[in-house]
């Protein structure tokens, strides 16, 4: 289906023509490639985490049927949405991704809106990924030396994850590549080791009915079709955050078909892998309801204990860890490069100090520590509700999904005023394209649904409120900064004046 132009893949003095026609200056170091590129949206995506993360809150959304059903049927939908905005980043290859998409095509007020959105989803996944691997390495010193994960303690860890994954990206892009390289093959790796282990170690596995068929509703709503549909969060969650190869795109070689081929890569190889790392838990299950209210805190991690012993569990649930971290790595990468072209276009409180980028290590350092800092900020609610985690990974669905279609959107509505990239979808453009923003609405509206019942405080889903907020506050500062918010102009960037703003923040 995906087509290359015959002229096949720009060089990267090409590719730093096309950034100049598209109205920036290069300043970011254009040292990833296509391997590179693919890795860390796969990173982002981290099967290991999504779907280790959000197993227990599957376990009673649907329950078996729904956790593997539901993944082969999102994954599909999510291939179609990931089609449909590569061929978009390959005629618009810049960190603003979605946002300069968006601007480009429909206006200045679409791509407000839809930098807004991206920039929520993006710093939402940083809290959920970075709280949970907090969450697991709670759960591996609690198996290993009876370590107690309060909510202060998992706080405390979760500080210091996000610590480390600033400093690890101030050191450059290079080695965010080679992290997200290594990331690739230890998620492979860790599911072949989890998936293997739990296969041949234990003495009693679930039958294929059980597996595959098994409905399970723990969520106080009576009706089948309404749990199932909520129970698609897994997945859902799990399949975000592709749009990384995107906003990297400045630091790709042959960006314009590179970032294009890792968010395809990145979602087709996370579903074939997510899928065996769901079946491989299931069939492992040995007690449903003690898994599900497992003093670890984590399902999956009471699966292995009651599969492999303490020892073998501590042991693969450190793989899991490991490779949550580089999640979170990729994760601040992303976020950071949204950050610093957002304020490169004027969007953002401050953006002179967040569009600086370092002369020595061509990183913008400042976007890095603001991203940190907000993710570090909108977890903080897990201190006092069991439920405020639930909430931040809604924060980055209901952020992130619906800007992926925004630009798709406008793509069909440009028509044959859309310019193509070298990397395009051909005849399969369109019908790719409506069947992607079909399912984003689609999803989006189910993500906003209450989750349990009955609806309280503590059970009450939050993402509809903080998609309002987001909106609002999107709205009330865009008439603040309206005037000076703007993507460049081909023809701008050939004025001098023009010119040294854009230089403005490299330090």
């Amino acid at each position: 289906m995906p087509t290359l132009d015959p002229a096949g893949a720009p060089d990267s003095r090409d590719e730093e023509k096309r950034l100049r026609e598209l109205g920036y200056r290069p300043v970011l170091a254009r040292r990833m490639g296509g391997f590179g590129n693919f890795a860390i949206s796969f990173s982002v995506i981290s099967i290991l985490s999504g779907c280790m993360t959000l197993y227990g809150f599957g376990m009673g959304a649907g329950g078996p049927a729904v956790m593997l059903w539901g993944w082969a049927g999102v994954g599909l939908f999510v291939l179609c949405v990931g089609l449909a905005l590569a061929e978009v980043t390959s005629a618009y290859p810049t960190s603003g991704a979605l946002y300069y998409m968006a601007d480009r095509l429909g206006g200045r007020r679409w791509g407000w809106y839809t930098g807004w959105l991206n920039l929520l989803g993006l710093l939402g996944a940083i809290a959920g990924i970075d709280y949970g691997a907090a969450l697991f390495a709670g759960a591996f010193a609690n198996l290993r030396w009876g370590f107690t994960p309060t909510p202060g303690k998992t706080m405390l860890i979760f500080c210091v994850i996000l610590l480390l994954h600033a400093v690890l990206n101030l050191f450059g892009v290079r080695l965010v590549s080679l992290l997200n390289s290594v990331s690739v093959w230890w998620h492979l790796a860790g599911v072949a080791l989890i998936v293997g282990a739990l296969a041949i170690v234990p003495d009693h596995h679930r039958s294929p009915s059980f597996v595959f068929t098994t409905f399970v509703n723990d969520t106080g709503w009576d009706n089948p079709v309404y749990v199932a549909a909520i129970g698609l969060l897994l997945a859902q969650y799990t399949f975000s955050g592709y749009d990384a190869s995107a906003h990297l795109s400045e630091e790709t070689t042959q960006a314009s078909v590179a970032a294009a081929r890792g968010i395809v890569r990145s979602i087709w190889v996370s579903w074939l892998a997510g899928f065996v790392l769901l079946a491989g838990l299931t069939f492992a299950i040995q007690d449903y309801a003690a898994t599900r209210d497992s003093a670890t805190g984590v399902p999956p991690a009471q699966i292995l204990l009651d599969g492999l012993g303490t020892n073998g569990a501590s042991a693969l649930l450190l793989v899991v860890i490991v490779a949550q971290l580089f999640c979170g790595n990729a994760e601040v990468a992303a976020a950071s490069r949204m950050v610093f072209a957002f304020s490169r276009d004027r969007a953002l409180p401050g953006s002179a100090l967040w569009r600086r980028v370092s002369a020595r290590t061509q990183t913008p350092v400042a976007a890095v520590w603001l991203s940190v800092a907000v993710a570090c900020l909108l977890a903080l609610p897990s201190l006092y509700s069991a439920t405020a985690y639930g909430a931040v990974t809604a924060i980055n669905v209901i952020g992130i999904t619906p800007a992926y279609a925004i630009p798709v959107l406008l793509r069909l509505r440009a028509g044959d005023r859309f310019r193509r990239g070298p990397w395009h979808l051909g005849r399969w453009s369109r019908p790719v394209g409506w069947v992607a923003v079909v399912w984003v609405a689609l999803v989006t509206v189910l993500f906003c649904l209450p989750q349990s019942r009955p609806v309280t405080v503590d059970t009450m889903n939050y993402a509809a409120v903080a998609l309002a907020v987001v909106l609002v506050l999107a709205t009330v500062w865009w008439f603040v900064a309206r005037r000076s918010y703007g993507t460049p102009s081909a023809a701008a960037y050939g004025d001098e004046r023009e010119q040294a703003e854009l230089a403005e923040g490299i330090v």
